[in-house]
Order: C-alpha cells, then structure tokens, then sequence
C-alpha cells in the first residue's frame, strides 16, 4: 500500500462572486499546487474526511462519526449534485475495522454531503468522481462535541485499515482552520430553520439562494470588520499546523472545545478532519509534509491552509 496526504480548507466563497482578484489567484495557485501533488500520486482510492453544514446531517439524529457505503452531492454553493464515486464494499470493511478497533462510527447507505466534502474532489481532481471514495463524515458543527482526541482515533483506526489495501490511497481532510461564519444553532434559530435543523426539511431554490445571498453579504461586511463574527486567528492556525507539521500530534490531545472556540471561531472543530487525516498517515509511521500553504482571508471568512504530506523516507 501507497499513503499520500492532502488537506485544504473549504469555503462556499471559492464558487461565489466578491472575492479580490488577487486573493483568488493567490488561493488558486495554492490548490493547483496541490492538485498536481495528487495527479502525480494518481490515487487508486480516496479517504475523505469532512463536515457537514446541515445538508445531510441533522439533529434528529447526529453521529459524531459516519462512514458512508453509498454517497450524494447536495450541489450546494455551485458544487456537483448527484452521486459519488464510492467504493462500496471498501466503506463497508472501513467501518467494520474502524468498530473493531473501539471506535464507535455510523455507517449510511445513503448519506448526503455537502460542499465540503465535495468541494476538495472537484478542485483537486476537476471532477467529483472521479476517483472511488471512502466518504467519512466527522461532526464539527452540532453540540455536544467529543473531544478532538477521538478524531485522532478515528484516524488511526483508519489508517491501520488502509494500510491492509494493496492500492495507492490518498487521505483527504476538508475544513478549517481559523473561522466563525453565521451558521444557526438550535437555541437561537427562528422556528422554520429550527425545523431544517432537526429535520432536514428541503430547501427551496428560493432560500439556498437567499442563503447565497446571506454568505456573500456575511464575507463583504466581514472583510470590511462591520459584523459580530469572530475575528480570525492566524496565531491559533499556525500554531495547529506547526504541530501537524512536526508529527507531534500528542500535542493536541490537551485542546479542549472550549479552547479551540475561543481561539479559533465556532467552525475551527473542522481541524478535526485534519486530525483524523494526519492520524491515518501517521498510523503508518513518520511523515513528511511537502506544499504548504496559509493565508488569513477574511474575504473567505477563512484562515485558509493546504498542507499535502507523504510517508518519511519517500520521495516525491
């Protein structure tokens, strides 16, 4: 088996308009970067752990961990709509070894994802299918939260799964870092949200667009420093990739919930996803990150980060 890494945060801002120019060059030129990483790995399979933002998980019942055996794209923010690539039978096995190894996962036979797991397939593939996919839905938005040490179990347990495949696996993590932006929370939400929330009642044509409209006046009054939003935090980002960076994933056992609230926003519980696949990489020994990307973009409501990585001792 074959181990590469790639994570890069999301953003519904990349597929709408008001974003500078140069800010999305800049961005652009980063995740071009990165996708030519992963051509030059040419995955057989890809593991992509990633968030949801209430398009297919919802509180009437939410795992904090779910493994997908059949996967859709909502097509939310301009992103693919329809099914995923996924590789069936794998995701089954996935999830058996994950629960024998002591970590509690869900498994669907019919999850819906959104953009963010959807979002990375098509800029580092430029299409959402196609390569087979282990879908891994991570819970980064819903209270109450686990600790962030589980995602790194959930990592692991994955990644000593992997390592059993005779197949080049690319390990994906979507989400992150630094940021805040108006997601509804079941204790402040007006009844019709409050409803989507528990339920997952559809969405017209009219409010995803009303929604659009909400994220782009969000991001512009954001970036102009006129609205309640946490601010974003570079010292906390640098500090969560440095660790990455260095292997010493140890060192994040220690954050508590609370702590990567106040210092990264209310959406930083996203590391999660790259914790899980930093865990997976590292189930197979030491490593190495080769791209790395970091820019606070507030335009983006994001400190938006890519970090690609491949075991120590391998050359690109």
């Amino acid at each position: 088996m074959a181990l590469a890494l790639c994570c890069m945060s999301h953003s519904p801002l990349l597929n709408l308009p008001g974003p500078p120019p140069e800010l999305m060059d800049d961005v652009e030129a980063a995740i071009a970067q990165a996708a030519a990483f992963v051509a030059g790995f040419d995955p057989q399979l890809t593991v992509v752990f990633a968030p949801d933002h209430y398009n297919g998980f919802f509180l009437r019942l939410m795992p904090p961990f779910c493994i997908g055996t059949s996967a859709r794209g909502v097509g939310d923010y301009g992103t693919y709509s329809g099914p995923l690539n996924v590789a069936a039978d794998l995701s089954a096995d996935c999830a058996a070894a994950v629960l024998d190894r002591g970590v509690d996962v869900a498994v669907s036979a019919g999850m819906e994802v959104d953009h963010a797991m959807v979002q990375p397939l098509e800029r580092l593939f430029g299409d959402a299918t196609a390569c087979p996919v282990i879908p891994i839905f991570i819970n980064a938005v819903a209270a109450p939260l686990g600790p962030i040490h589980r995602a790194r179990a959930l990592g692991t347990a994955v990644g000593e799964f992997l390592a059993s495949l005779d197949l080049r696996v690319l390990v994906l993590g979507s989400g992150g870092l630094s940021h805040d932006p108006p997601i509804p929370t079941l204790a402040t939400a007006p009844p019709a949200i409050r409803d989507r929330l528990v339920h997952g009642t559809a969405m017209s044509a009219e409010q995803r667009q009303a929604r659009q409209d909400t994220v782009i006046a969000a991001a512009r009054d954001f970036a102009a420093g006129v609205n309640e939003l946490a601010p974003l935090n570079p010292d906390f980002d640098q500090r969560f990739l440095s660790i990455l960076d260095s292997g010493r994933l140890d060192d994040l056992c220690g954050w508590s919930n609370s702590f990567i609230t106040e210092s990264g926003g209310g959406s930083a519980h996203e590391i999660r996803t790259w914790t899980a696949a930093f865990a997976a990489l590292a189930a197979q020994g030491g490593y190495r990150t080769v791209d790395r990307y970091y820019r606070p973009a507030p335009e983006l409501i994001a400190g938006f980060a890519i970090r690609t990585a491949i075991p120590a001792g391998v050359s690109r």
